[in-house]
């Protein structure tokens, strides 16, 4: 067991990720950090000074894994959870990442003021990352788990909504990465329309031969550059074993590029 942990974090899990390069603790139940979070974070680019802002930001497993891989850059970690941004917070402090991390308890849907007197104002982020709840509540059964149903559901007015946050925190042509479901793809890219351009879309695949599952989807605020799609991404060879490129991602902490630096 790890010295951040003890008996009174029976409901809390100490894990590694990245290859163990970065541990988090986050509930043992309810919506924990997956394959998404640190896909999203390899997809992100910053330059030294940055300032990235991770919306939704749970126990800051996206946010924290960017932290880990580019060094020169300072991550705000937003997230409307109490419980959530108090183990964000020790997730900090516990990988020596407290001269460049913070955690700001805010709603992604609230108010602009709020998060100017947090120290949040407008144009104040070079990138912001993003895995929005995207399971749309008329299509998808929403979880018993309070936590997790807050995490997960959300519909296409509630992925409007979080971009334009995203907007509003990213300065000119400051770049916007998100997660969100493969069939979703039409959907996202006209909430996007309306403040970015430049979109780049890399599919995830379980495995060659499958329909994509997710996409990770990059754009630049105030771009009109035309939509690119990449080609998928494997997560599994066709023996069912982790690929090559997932390993990568996953495992040794390497980028996941999009394209040009925009």
């Amino acid at each position: 067991m790890h010295p951040d942990t003890g008996a009174a974090d029976a409901a809390v899990t100490d894990d590694a990720v990245l290859g163990g390069r970065l541990r988090l603790l986050q509930p043992r139940r309810g919506h924990r950090v997956g394959h998404d979070a640190i896909l999203l974070a390899a997809a992100v680019t910053a330059g030294p000074g940055d300032v990235a802002v991770d919306l939704g930001a749970g126990v800051g497993g996206a946010g924290l894994a960017l932290a880990v891989r580019l060094a020169g850059i300072r991550v705000r970690l937003v997230e409307i959870d109490a419980n959530l941004a108090a183990l964000a917070a020790r997730n900090i402090v516990r990988n020596g990442l407290s001269d460049r991390a913070g955690v700001d308890i805010l709603d992604v849907e609230g108010q602009a003021a709020d998060f100017a007197a947090a120290g949040l104002g407008a144009g104040s982020a070079a990138v912001v990352l993003m895995n929005p709840p995207f399971n749309d509540p008329a299509r998808f059964a929403a979880s018993p788990d309070a936590a997790r149903r807050a995490a997960h559901m959300g519909d296409a007015e509630r992925l409007r909504t979080w971009i334009a946050t995203a907007a509003r925190l990213l300065r000119p042509a400051g770049s916007l990465t998100l997660i969100h479901r493969a069939d979703a793809r039409e959907e996202v890219a006209a909430a996007l329309a309306v403040e970015f351009g430049g979109l780049v879309v890399l599919p995830v695949r379980p495995r060659p031969g499958t329909e994509a599952i997710r996409i990770i989807v990059r754009a630049v605020r105030g771009a009109r550059d035309a939509l690119t799609v990449l080609p998928a991404m494997d997560l599994q060879d066709t023996d069912g074993r982790p690929s090559a490129a997932a390993e990568e991602v996953l495992r040794a902490a390497r980028a996941l590029p999009l394209g040009p630096t925009p």
